[in-house]
């Protein structure tokens, strides 16, 4: 057998399409390389990056008893790796000019992250390893 394959893909369900569509949009600085509905019930834009694509579904029968919270079973939160320190300082600055409320960069002996949210406040990170 050979090693555990990477990911190919996340796939996040949103609310809203319209929102979150250009929401991504501008954080990610493209277009989506896929955007139509599916079988299945759902619409979805998916994004390439860095090598991963990165999937938006909204689904017609959509559950949205609450908001999103990485306490809850499922998804913790999508971390998007970076190079070192210094690119979560440019980072940082890229998500104040996108009016994107942010925690500030958080640094720990296994690396440093900075942690913001979606429109439907999906936990998301860019993470910095060590040194």
């Amino acid at each position: 057998m050979s090693d555990f394959p990477g990911i190919g893909h996340v796939a996040l369900t949103v609310s809203d399409l319209a929102v979150s569509r250009p929401w991504y949009q501008r954080l990610m600085g493209c277009d989506p390389v896929l955007d139509e509905p599916c079988d299945g019930g759902f619409h979805h834009a998916v994004f390439l990056v860095g090598g991963t694509l990165v999937g938006l579904h909204e689904h017609a029968a959509a559950d949205t008893s609450g908001d999103f919270t990485e306490f809850r079973s499922g998804l913790d939160h999508v971390g998007f790796g970076c190079e070192d320190r210094d690119a979560l300082v440019s980072w940082q600055s890229r998500l104040d000019e996108l009016g994107i409320t942010h925690g500030g960069i958080v640094d720990a002996h296994y690396g440093s992250g900075l942690s913001f949210r979606d429109p439907d406040g999906i936990a998301l990170e860019f993470f910095a390893p060590p040194g």
